[in-house]
């Protein structure tokens, strides 16, 4: 397993409906999002341990998926210089 920075976007005008998507897909998908809405940024993010990047965006609703993004992401082990 890796872990994926999941980015689901959407639009100030699809603010509300993206979040009463998102709790009617499946509630816990919710709460395993950080939402940047009140500052004018109209992205949800979770970190996910997934086994590929078309793994973890399944953690977002079929209906966002297409406009998601994975980042595969990796700790920087400073001792040797080198991701991890």
């Amino acid at each position: 397993m890796e872990t994926y920075l999941v980015i689901s976007c959407h639009t100030a005008e699809d603010c509300d409906r993206a979040l009463k998507y998102f709790h009617e897909y499946h509630e816990g998908y919710l709460t395993k999002f950080w939402w940047g809405c009140k500052d004018n940024d109209h992205n949800g993010y979770a970190i996910i341990e997934a086994e590929s990047h078309e793994h973890a965006k399944m953690a977002v609703p079929p209906l966002a998926r297409d406009k998601a993004r994975s980042i595969l992401l990796s700790h920087m082990d400073h001792t040797q210089g080198h991701l991890v």
